[in-house]
Formats: C-alpha cells, sequence, structure tokens
C-alpha cells in the first residue's frame, strides 16, 4: 500500500491536462484496452436471457426471436472485432468468444425448432392458459438472469432447479399434454445445461486464474457520505487535490456505481489502468428514433429490441475521461436506459 501512495504522490500531476504515461492502478488490477469491446458478446449472453425472461412472463416461448438473437450475437461480435484491430490480438478471449458464441447458436437453433413445432402445438392444447411447469420456467429463467449479472453461468445449479420442477409442479392435472410437454422440455434443458455447465467450469478454472470481482478506477474527487451510499467502493490510496484511487464492484454493478458517481460530479481518469484517452463502451436502451449527441462519442453499432418494437440497442464508445459526463447526459435523457457499462 506505501509504494502505491507514493506511486499516486509522484503521478499526481497527471490529473492535470496532460495524460499519465503508466497506469496507477496496481498491475493486478490492470485490464487491456481491448476488453471493454471484447467483453459484449459475453454481455449479450446476459442481454439475451434477460429478453426472454421479461418475454416468457405472459407470453409463449415459442414466439421468442431466438435465431434473430443469434444473428444479433454474430454480428457484434464482427463490429467489436473489427474495433479491436488496433490492439494486439488477444487469442484467449477469441477463442472463449467462438465456444460461447457456437454453443448458444447450437443451443438456439435446437430451442427454435422445437418450441416452433413440438412446444407450439402443446401451446394450443392447453384451455387454462399458463401452466405451473410454464410460470416455473419463466421464474427460473429470471433467476438465472439475475444470477449471470453477477456470477458465470456454469456456477448456476441447474441441477437444484431441476428438482424444483419435479417436486413444486405436480403430476397431474390441467391440461394434461402441455405439463408433461415442458416437464420433458425443461428436464432436458436443465440437464444439459447442468452437465455443460459443469465440463466449462472445469475447463476455465484449468485455463484461467479468478478475475478479480473488483474494478479500480482513479476519480478526482469522492462524494461525502460514500460509505452509506457505496459500501462496496473501497479507497486504494489518496491523490493530491481530492482525487483518489477507488475500487467499485465488477460487472454489473459497475454501472450503477460509475453512475451514481458521475452524478455526483465525479470524473473518471483512469478505469483498470486505462487512462482518460482510452475508449470504453457502453450499451443504452432508447426508442428507435434516438440519435445519441454526446460529444466525442461514436456508435459502434445498432439492433433492435426483437420482443420490443420501437425500442433499440445502441452500443456508444467514449473515452474514459468523457465517460462521467456521457453517463450524466444519459441520465438527463428522457425514455434512453443505460443498460451496462463494460468495464474491461
Amino acid at each position: 500500500m506505501n509504494t502505491v501512495r507514493a506511486l499516486l504522490a509522484a503521478l499526481a500531476v497527471a490529473l492535470g491536462p496532460g495524460a499519465m504515461a503508466e497506469p496507477v492502478a496496481p498491475p493486478e488490477h490492470r485490464r487491456g484496452e481491448e476488453q471493454t469491446f471484447l467483453t459484449y458478446p459475453e454481455w449479450f449472453l446476459v442481454h439475451s436471457p434477460a429478453e426472454y425472461a421479461a418475454y416468457v412472463k405472459d407470453r409463449p416461448p415459442s414466439d421468442f426471436p431466438y435465431l434473430g438473437h443469434v444473428a444479433q450475437l454474430w454480428r457484434s461480435y464482427g463490429a467489436v472485432t473489427k474495433a479491436t484491430q488496433k490492439y494486439p490480438l488477444n487469442l484467449g478471449y477469441h477463442v472463449m468468444i467462438m465456444v460461447i458464441a457456437t454453443s448458444t447458436t447450437v443451443e438456439y437453433a435446437l430451442r427454435s425448432a422445437y418450441e416452433t413445432i413440438v412446444g407450439r402445438l402443446a401451446e394450443l392444447s392447453r384451455t387454462r392458459g399458463m401452466t405451473d411447469e410454464d410460470r416455473y420456467a419463466a421464474r427460473i429463467a429470471q433467476d438465472y438472469v439475475d444470477f449471470i449479472r453477477v456470477r458465470p453461468w456454469y456456477e448456476y445449479d441447474f441441477i437444484a432447479k431441476l428438482r424444483g420442477l419435479w417436486r413444486e409442479t405436480s403430476f397431474v392435472g390441467p391440461d394434461m399434454l402441455r405439463k408433461w410437454e415442458r416437464k420433458y422440455a425443461l428436464t432436458t434443458e436443465y440437464g444439459i445445461k447442468a452437465i455443460y455447465g459443469w465440463l466449462i467450469m472445469k475447463a476455465t478454472k484449468a485455463s484461467y486464474d479468478e478475475a478479480l470481482p473488483v474494478t479500480a478506477i482513479l476519480v478526482d474527487r469522492l462524494p461525502e457520505g460514500r460509505q452509506a451510499q457505496w459500501p462496496e467502493l473501497k479507497a486504494l490510496a489518496a491523490v493530491s487535490n481530492g482525487a483518489a484511487l477507488v475500487t467499485v464492484p465488477r460487472y454489473a454493478a459497475f454501472k450503477r456505481y460509475s453512475a451514481a458517481l458521475a452524478r455526483t460530479g465525479a470524473n473518471f481518469r483512469e478505469i483498470a489502468g486505462n487512462g482518460r484517452n482510452a475508449r470504453i463502451l457502453l450499451t443504452v436502451l432508447a426508442p428507435s428514433e434516438w440519435r445519441p449527441s454526446l460529444d466525442g462519442s461514436s456508435t459502434l453499432f445498432e439492433d433492435p429490441i426483437l420482443t420490443q418494437p420501437g425500442r433499440k440497442r445502441t452500443a456508444l464508445v467514449l473515452t474514459v475521461g468523457g465517460l462521467a459526463t456521457g453517463l450524466r447526459a444519459l441520465d438527463a435523457a428522457r425514455e434512453v436506459e443505460i443498460e451496462h457499462v463494460y468495464d474491461y
């Protein structure tokens, strides 16, 4: 810690108009700038299940646009690959994306075929709306999304959900055809994902170190009363003029913390070792006619939200130094939701 403080004091001048020559964050907190782009396909596999969970609360899974999501996944991967061409090749990340994108393509293609034929026929046999199995599947779909916003998907306990399916839904009752078709479909899905997830977990733990659950950021000021408002914000070291190096939760919570800090007037000077001129990606959900007008930003791609006509996802590229200004502007925009900030 003393070494970090000495380094920060020596680099305090970097908070002025000039750019930092070296990252302030300790080495274990640094991540490559290209990862802000390459993490998008991973997060699409959170956004897509989130859209599915919202959809099947009151609509049939047979109508979900599985193949449309596959097309969006691969199209976005092409966009982020193009955006990272100037960086050294991050082969490990590309391999990981290819594995998860290919497996998702297979999964969604099979689900689309099954739901379009077998699932739809079983839906037509219902006389009393959603069965207990339909409602159980919708609840587990949302529970899964809540989990993967914080933890890797392969850690999700599909076996427990499989047991719950058979314990919490009856063997007999109204709309028997649909009940047993759903039991078959969900048993197959949860069982296969439990086995595949276990294999991926073993391979991941053998190939990669455990990722830090926090992101180190250098901010030009810290708000008063931060411990009460943001208990997970931890100070690593102080710099002159009120600036500080802190850690905040990574992944989904980073959006909440970064937006909250921006609302207080704080500005970012470094995120995960990437200085103020580094690029950072964020996505927003907005009406189809919305056009971004943030200073210094560019649009990487746009996709319609297939289950919400009139809404779209826009991927914006800002600089670290301009992120707080952009977050404040988006926060004030009507009908615009900041979906995620991709913190490397």
